[in-house]
């Protein structure tokens, strides 16, 4: 049964990520398209110069007359036009097939599958397994008391701004989302009871903000970090904060009691959970992507630095739901930014997956 929660949870913790991410890297996957078509048309322009370059130096050695290389020049234009007309329209079926199916595009050699082979389990990923667990034949503890799982949590962020409410806020409601995987422990706290259990960890959480209204995130000559509005009209301006941080939640919840001869287990599969508690840590790095046009040149810029961000971060958070699946919600103590004029604090809302 737990081998089987396993795989759905993987599949369905999948399905919510390529919903998050799919948009995203559809539409780096387009303008890298689109690059590849501005150097197509460079490398046949030059290779056009080339070859007229060798013409003329033909015709001032005598070896062609005028006529024949005024036809020799022709040929070698429409060639060259015809090539780049040729290879756009390649790239313009692959991007026309990127849009209509959202980047979902299927490749003969490309893969993803489970595999459990008896000894452990694994994925394995256009052909190259990845390796997740084994499977021991030692003999059972006969009272586990602590277990452990991985845990992935996915949903949106926003940020609750002093004198402010979040329907004023300055970012994004849909688009600016945050991510979080890591690892926990789950410990029984009575000898008797599962009902309560002290659960703990680490988590790398990555809180992401996208500003309106084609703003941006400057250091002002306080060295205060703003918003201000960019110069050109912004496609995409996403700011985010990468964290590492240790939670630890009191979780309650009713659990099943087995016994056999060998072993004492509490289950909480398929079971009403509640957590409450917190999360302390640091701030590993703070990053801004900003897409633009700038005559008519598509530019990508993506900036780290440090935007005056609090290092040290910690909050209170809390999950419920019914067996691997839980509503969870997280809120920081911290303000975003230090010492400034108005505070800000992140806030997050989503789906927390227990693997």
């Amino acid at each position: 049964m737990r081998t089987i929660v396993f795989y759905l949870t993987l599949i369905l913790v999948s399905l919510v990520m390529n919903h998050v991410v799919a948009q995203e890297w559809n539409e780096e996957k387009i303008e890298a398209l689109k690059e590849q078509k501005i150097k197509i048309t460079q490398q046949e322009k030059e290779a056009l110069k080339l070859e007229v370059e060798e013409i003329n130096r033909r015709l001032d050695n005598g070896n062609l007359t005028a006529e024949e290389a005024r036809v020799l020049k022709e040929n070698a234009a429409k060639l060259r036009a015809l090539n780049i007309e040729n290879k756009h329209a390649i790239i313009d079926n692959k991007i026309a097939l990127l849009q209509r199916n959202q980047g979902a595009v299927l490749e003969e050699e490309k893969g993803f599958s489970i595999i459990d082979d008896g000894t452990g389990i694994s994925i394995n990923v256009d052909g190259k397994p990845w390796h997740v667990f084994e499977k021991n034949n030692k003999p059972p503890k006969y009272d586990r008391r602590t277990y452990s799982d991985p845990v992935i949590a996915v949903g949106f962020n926003n940020a609750i701004i002093d004198g402010q409410s979040l329907d004023d806020s300055p970012y994004k409601m849909g688009g600016s989302r945050f991510f979080e995987m890591g690892w926990v422990w789950r410990t029984r706290v009575f000898d008797n009871s599962n009902f309560m259990r002290f659960t703990y960890g680490l988590s790398f959480q990555f809180n992401g903000l996208k500003p309106k209204d084609n703003q941006y995130f400057v250091i002002n000559d306080e060295g205060q970090a703003e918003l201000q509005e960019f110069e050109f009209e912004l496609r995409k301006s996403k700011f985010r904060m990468d964290n590492l941080v240790f939670p630890v939640h009191f979780e309650f919840g009713p659990s099943r009691f087995r016994q056999t001869e060998n072993t004492i287990r509490y289950s909480v599969q398929n079971q009403f959970r509640l957590g409450i508690g917190g999360y302390g840590g640091f701030n590993l790095g703070t990053r801004q992507k900003l897409k633009y046009d700038r005559a008519g040149e598509n530019v990508k810029d993506k900036l780290k630095r440090g935007y005056n961000t609090t290092n040290f971060v910690y909050g209170l958070s809390a999950y419920a739901g019914f067996d691997s699946v839980l509503l969870y919600i997280k809120y920081d103590l911290n303000p975003i930014f230090k010492d400034a004029m108005v505070e800000q604090r992140n806030i997050s809302l989503g789906l927390r997956c227990d693997l």
